[in-house]
């Protein structure tokens, strides 16, 4: 099992930034995958950007350049600092941890948080 805790969603004018935490209630070097995906009113969950144990990154073509996931395995949390945003980038973040196991994969999911860009 894996509890995730999201935060520091808000509103923020476009160009500006926000960087949104994901504690998870284990270590995350026990997690295959940690990921940001997002939801905008009436579209589909998207990925935007994933990590893996090992450290390797993943981010949508949507983001690249702007957003930079990062991992503080001390503190169990995962990062997303989210640069130069947009109104496109308004949705609300939810947090992923993804574990393999023998039958496929287990995910789990934060709560979410709403991310607002005005223009």
């Amino acid at each position: 099992q894996v509890q995730l805790v999201e935060s520091g969603g808000g509103l923020v004018q476009a160009g500006g930034s926000l960087r949104l935490s994901c504690a998870a209630s284990r270590s995350i070097f026990t997690i295959d995958v940690m990921g940001w995906y997002r939801q905008a009113p009436g579209k589909q969950r998207e990925l935007v950007t994933s990590t893996t144990s090992t450290g390797s990154t993943n981010y949508a073509d949507s983001v690249k350049g702007r957003f930079t996931i990062s991992r503080d395995n001390a503190k169990n949390t995962v990062y997303l600092q989210m640069n130069s945003l947009k109104s496109e980038d308004t949705a609300v973040y939810y947090c992923n941890a993804r574990l393999f196991i023998l039958s496929g994969k287990r995910d789990y999911w934060g709560q979410g948080t709403q991310v607002t860009v005005s223009s």
